[in-house]
């Protein structure tokens, strides 16, 4: 069975947008070199015509660019963003659940499913980010919650437990209506909330899946271009109504920096991909990516005892992160004041904690660049040397100090004694 073709809500003519995009591309490229002299610091956010935008930090959450953050306005299949946050939150992706009836408008995105088909939660999830799928959102609900009201009611709760202020939800799906609506600011936060689940990401930047509880398995490739034609997407959703023009959640890694976005009511699919390209640069231009620790390269030194050789410490794992300006790096390395053999190489030996503005970003653990051999006791005894001189050195010195107090104070005495003899007279 072959998933039937996306409708309006997430459709195009592949020809007709590949060459919008070719032609929006090279604009930016030609606007990008020209720009390219101007400082990271002074430059300012770009101009969209979305009818509302927003840019945030992944891993802080921090807003750093926006416009009309806040605003209410239809969202479209940015909806199936909550539908995914809790299918993948209380269904086993393993689970085979029976397709629910659905009967879409002409145009809707499907998935291709027939009701009491049976598929898996996690063929269910790529259906509904790859293909935007209607049915897989109706067939997740009723898998979720017994039925699509009872659902509806578990989003709007879950958004308020988010704090997404100016969401709110009508059905799973993301159609135009009254009571279905979100912000940008709401788009950036839920979206951040999704990538922190380790299980959503690989569906969320899946170029393409093969769905295999279908019978035989069915190739499927994503609707998101934004992913398709930027390396550095790593997801999230688009969506498109008559009512809500053309919107897009968006995540992109670059310069060891995640960085989350959010266009709404843009006036076509080349201006949504284009202007989310251009949020997202101007978003990258503020970092520098720092590596404070590389693999394999020796960050700190500890002594070795009974030995003049200091032991190097290495990470098996980098630490890259992406520094704003005005922003402090600091790597502290917390290891011991001296190491004792037998040490094979790697075995862990210490710590390095790695801070930005002294919030902690990253723990590796640092282990011996070499093998330390077991002492002989020739190095032993050479190592206590030292102290034995030394120890022998302070003894004869008091020995010395001692003796010559005593040879002064017998001289005091014998001074007295010769002074008491009586004068003989001449």
């Amino acid at each position: 069975m072959t998933p039937a073709a996306p409708g309006f809500a997430d459709g195009r003519s592949r020809r007709a947008r590949i060459w919008s995009l070719g032609l929006v591309s090279a604009l930016l490229a030609l606007c990008c070199c020209g720009l390219s002299a101007v400082p990271a610091a002074a430059a300012a956010p770009p101009k969209l015509e979305a009818r509302a935008w927003a840019l945030i930090d992944a891993r802080t959450g921090e807003t750093l660019a926006g416009r009309a953050q806040k605003r209410r306005l239809p969202m479209a299949s940015t909806t199936k963003m909550m539908t995914a946050y809790l299918a993948i939150r209380d269904l086993p992706p393993r689970m085979m659940v029976k397709a629910a009836p659905y009967q879409p408008i002409p145009g809707e995105s499907l998935m291709g499913l027939e009701a009491g088909q049976k598929v898996s939660v996690r063929d269910l999830l790529y259906g509904l980010i790859l293909l935007s799928g209607n049915d897989a959102a109706v067939t997740l609900a009723v898998a979720d919650s017994g039925s699509v009201d009872s659902f509806v009611n578990k989003m709007n709760r879950t958004a308020r437990r988010l704090g997404l202020k100016d969401t709110h939800y009508r059905d799973p799906v993301g159609l135009d209506g009254a009571a279905q609506y979100s912000s940008a600011h709401d788009l950036t936060k839920l979206g951040r909330a999704l990538m922190q689940i380790p299980r959503f990401r690989p569906i969320a930047s899946a170029r393409s899946a093969k769905l295999n509880s279908y019978s035989p398995p069915v190739e499927i490739e994503s609707t998101n271009d934004f992913v398709l034609d930027n390396e550095w997407a790593k997801g999230i959703k688009t969506g498109h109504t008559f009512g809500a023009g053309y919107v897009l959640a968006s995540d992109g890694r670059r310069k060891a920096t995640e960085l989350i976005g959010a266009v709404m009511g843009t006036a076509s699919e080349a201006a949504r991909d284009g202007e989310s390209v251009r949020l997202l640069d101007y978003g990258f231009s503020l970092y520098t990516k720092r590596v404070p620790i590389r693999p394999g390269t020796k960050v700190a030194r500890v002594p070795v005892r009974y030995s003049d050789d200091d032991l190097g410490l290495v990470s098996r794992r980098p630490v890259r992160i992406g520094v704003r300006k005005g922003e402090r790096l600091v790597t502290r390395f917390l290891v011991p004041d001296q190491v004792t053999g037998p040490i094979r190489k790697g075995a862990p030996v210490g710590r390095a904690v790695t801070t930005l503005d002294g919030e902690r970003i990253a723990v590796v653990r640092l282990v011996a660049a070499r093998r330390v051999a077991e002492p002989t006791l020739l190095e032993k005894a050479r190592s206590r040397l030292p102290v034995a001189l030394a120890s022998l050195a302070v003894l004869l010195s008091v020995i010395i100090g001692l003796y010559l107090v005593l040879r002064r104070h017998q001289s005091k005495e014998m001074q007295k004694r010769l002074e008491r003899l009586p004068r003989r007279q001449g």
